[in-house]
């Protein structure tokens, strides 16, 4: 479908009544400096207005269930299709979605196994055969000629049932023998026999000898067996010489071992999943996980360990549920490989004539999702891995999949940033992807800083061109090269080159180390790193390489338990030597906040309890006798009820995702009428809440215990943020900035360790310069920054580099590499050293880097 998106007169947020022409069915980036309103048009105005239109065209049936959305605030826009949002969010996903869940791809399998699944013995392993009258037939008629058959069906005896009284009834039926502990008795004789559940009891249904035309008679004999031995046969089979020993054999219409009697239930997929009863394990409710107390931390505080189930091993499943194989394997094993083992196993796997005309579509459909995965950089990921552990731009890419699978068309897809996160190895298969999407006839629009996705784009939306009250503007549209030509565009000036990332002329060297042996977390190898004190470790490598094992799991959690007692579980590995070094730990990953609108920058950074404090101090407050606490939206007195103090009133969407909408009657302000009647400088607290980091620096600067915070958040590129904004609207990059600026605001000794997971997530060129000064004055005062980056920028700045490989899941976590960045260059191995080698011979050529081209291989 041809043509244009046209918006006019957009003022969201900070936008200041744009108007913008965005061309449908191509691939389009808007970008701009944080907080510049790039999200304020693609989410809060493109997707908002799109995902409340849809709603309108439900039926009046399905609206009742819903409240009415309130459009964006714009005039008018034109062009605009069903829109999805893929974003870094966690959305949905809690602790029972998995990637397999939240790709589809478990939902194919369950389906695959109810179907070709083979049942196998809970108790001795061997399979268990369901068969027909007719199966079992033609396998008895497979017999020599002449070979005798005793059809029997087994009778259930217990203390409740005298067997005089079956017999009696076997009698009346027309039967004339049992056999009881392998003796015949005739039903019209005395049989001495007691009640006693270990006697084997068997009616004699038939005795026939195998000749033509006996296949009905033993057909009919079976079905009587069957019918009487509630669907379990026995036939005595006795060979035609007679000399040899006669052999047994049980038939089941049921899933049932023969030789251990142990039954399955009815094989359907819902006995797979662990979200229903038929599938999940009765001991931890299909979680897999049980918490056992423990003591241990400051103060004897007690924590939990949380430990696999010990019944279904974390499968999340019932024995009978793993008892089903395909290809030797149950639906866990499949689910605990990594992606790509299980695209490999399924593409080997042998399936009989009827089986594969059974499954054919399934394993496509399967194997095309996988392949999606694959191709986006998640090849090391495992199906049951739970969704809440991935990273932002994990979940991400994964929802890109499950789009991808969907096939859907004339769609406007809404992405933010999905290369965070993404080694630049995988990122041509990223934009491949997203190529692919347009091509189907679906308009992709993406959020992004990455300069690869950027210069793909065909139509790139430039805002700016500041943050927050600065920005809201279009600075430049066009194709990339007329963003480059643009002299108004930072982003251009980037892209062009005639702005660059300074690159350190030396590397800061010191004498001391911090050294892990042994690790094993994961997929670690039993590497042995060493980490140099008082200097700026960049830890990289291709996406699940083990970074995050090494670095958080291991580095982090050990320290802080050293230092600080934490009782967070340390990763396995040998030995820390050097942790006597620091006296302080600072661990900053893209965790959110808070999860709910309570949760915000002043509350997180301890900003609002100043500013409570200084509402409390105001002569008005003071006559009416409001304290500190009247000024809390998280207690009784000041808040408004209607909202509990939240502003925003949380709207179960039903088969929808929850949205919250402002409360009506307090309109978003979270403050009854006379707490906001209490004014600073003409504001009630509600306004300072919304003021802007940058807002509240000029008005709130002489405030004791407030311009540290408030310099500090600037520092990290937040002068945009609002001071109450709800801590689930940050992205993942932002929540990690306003941690970062909660630590900068403490007092330090100049002897801390800080660990930082991407901190460039989120950040446009010019932010990443920023930040980068910012962490060199932290290193250069003394502390020890260690760092898990793709960006190539902060690769190049860093002192020491430690490159993990070679590839993703368990191709990886062994050192590729280590040194400085020019050291990683130079290594063959290495996939960060090829693209640091080629930014490397730029710089050397444009005579900015010193450096011996000689070393370099790609170039």
């Amino acid at each position: 479908m041809a043509g244009k998106i046209v918006v006019k007169g957009a003022r969201v947020h900070n936008l200041k009544n744009i108007d913008v022409e965005i061309p449908r069915d191509r691939l389009v980036v808007i970008t701009g400096v944080s907080g510049s309103g790039k999200s304020s048009l693609a989410f809060d105005t493109l997707y908002a207005e799109g995902q409340r239109r849809y709603l309108e065209s439900l039926g009046a049936d399905a609206r009742q269930f819903l409240r009415q959305m309130k459009p964006p605030d714009v005039d008018s826009i034109e062009g605009l299709s069903p829109a999805l949002a893929i974003q870094q969010a966690a959305g949905l996903a809690n602790s029972r979605s998995t990637v397999g869940t939240l790709t589809e791809i478990y939902d194919h399998l369950r389906l695959l196994f109810a179907r070709l699944g083979q049942p196998t013995c809970l108790q001795c392993g061997r399979a268990i055969l369901a068969q027909t009258i007719e199966q079992i037939s033609d396998q008895l008629l497979l017999l020599p000629e002449e070979t005798r058959l005793l059809v029997m069906a087994p009778v259930k005896v217990g203390p409740e049932v005298k067997p005089h009284e079956v017999f009696q009834e076997l009698t009346r039926a027309g039967f004339a023998r049992v056999k009881i502990n392998g003796q015949i008795h005739e039903l019209s004789e005395e049989i001495p026999v007691e009640t006693d559940p270990l006697h084997e009891i068997d009616l004699i249904v038939d005795r026939l000898v195998l000749r033509p035309g006996i296949e009905r008679r033993l057909a009919d004999s079976l079905e009587v067996a069957s019918r009487l031995g509630r669907q379990v046969i026995k036939v005595e089979i006795i060979p035609v010489a007679g000399s040899e020993v006669a052999e047994t054999a049980i038939f089941t219409q049921k899933f049932a071992c023969q030789q251990c009697g142990i039954s399955l239930p009815e094989i359907t997929p819902r006995l797979f999943s662990f979200n229903t009863p038929e599938g999940a394990c009765p001991a931890c409710k299909g979680m897999g996980m049980e918490a056992k107390p423990r003591r241990g931390g400051k103060g004897g505080n007690n924590a939990l360990d949380v430990d696999p189930c010990a019944e279904c091993k974390g499968t999340r499943l019932k024995q009978e549920a793993l008892a089903v194989k395909l290809g030797g394997k149950s639906i866990a094993d499949l689910t605990s490989t990594a992606v790509s083992g299980t695209r490999e196993f399924l593409q080997k796997l042998k399936l009989g004539k009827q089986g594969s005309v059974i499954g054919r579509k399934l394993l496509e459909e399967i194997g095309n999702r996988l392949q999606f995965l694959i191709e986006l950089g998640l090849e090391y990921l495992t199906l049951d891995r739970s969704a809440v552990t991935l990273s932002g731009g994990e979940a991400q890419r994964v929802r890109l999949a499950t789009q991808l699978g969907s096939s859907l068309a004339g769609v406007l897809y809404v992405l933010d940033e999905p290369s965070v996160g993404l080694h630049q190895k995988d990122n041509a298969q990223l934009l491949a992807l997203l190529k692919q999407l347009r091509d189907a006839g679906n308009s992709v629009i993406v959020v992004e800083h990455d300069q690869e996705t950027i210069l793909a784009a065909d139509h790139i939306i430039d805002i700016g061109p500041g943050a927050g009250v600065k920005g809201g503007e279009i600075v430049a549209e066009g194709t990339p090269q007329e963003i480059m030509s643009n002299t108004e565009s930072v982003t251009g000036q980037y892209l062009s080159g005639r702005i660059k990332m300074p690159i350190a002329e030396g590397r800061r060297r010191t004498g001391e180390f911090l050294v892990i042996k042994g690790a094993k977390e994961h997929n670690l190898k039993d590497i042995t790193v060493e980490i140099p004190a008082g200097a700026m470790t960049c830890v990289t490598g291709v996406s699940g390489s083990g970074k995050s094992s090494l670095v958080m799991d291991i580095l982090y959690n050990a320290v802080a338990e050293r230092l600080h007692g934490s009782t967070h579980r340390v990763g396995n590995f040998d030995e820390l030597i050097g942790a006597e070094i620091f006296d302080r730990v600072v661990g900053i990953d893209q965790a959110p906040i808070g999860r709910t609108p309570r949760s915000n920058p002043a509350t997180y950074t301890g900003l609002f309890e100043h500013i409570r404090s200084l509402f409390a101090q105001l002569p008005e407050a003071r006559v009416r006798g409001y304290r500190s606490e009247r000024f809390s939206f998280n207690a009784p007195g000041g808040r408004c009820e209607a909202c509990a103090g939240e502003g925003v009133v949380r709207v179960d969407m039903q088969f929808l995702p929850p949205i919250y909408v402002a409360c009506e009657n307090c309109q978003g302000r979270r403050y009854n009428r006379e707490t906001l009647e209490i004014k600073y400088k003409g504001m009630s607290i509600a306004d300072v809440l919304d003021l802007t980091v940058q807002q509240a620096s000029d008005i709130l600067s002489t405030i004791p215990g407030v311009s540290e915070r408030l310099r500090a958040l600037r520092e990290v590129g937040l002068g945009y943020l609002r001071l109450g904004q709800p801590a689930q609207t940050l992205s993942g990059g932002e929540a990690q900035r306003v941690k970062l600026a909660r630590e900068l605001a403490r007092k330090s000794s100049g002897r801390s360790l800080y660990i930082l997971d991407e901190p460039t997530t989120g950040l446009h060129f010019d932010d990443v310069r920023q930040l980068m000064e910012l962490l060199h004055r932290l290193t250069d005062a003394g502390n020890t920054v260690v760092i898990i980056e793709h960006n190539l920028d902060v690769i190049m700045s860093a002192d020491y580099v430690i490159d993990l490989g070679p590839g993703g899941g368990d191709k990886g976590g062994r050192v590729v590499a280590t040194g400085t960045p020019e050291d990683i260059a130079g290594t063959l191995e290495s996939f960060t050293g090829q693209y640091l080698a080629r930014i490397l011979a730029k710089e050397r050529r444009s005579g900015r880097a010193n450096f011996d081209m000689s070393l370099l291989r790609y170039q």
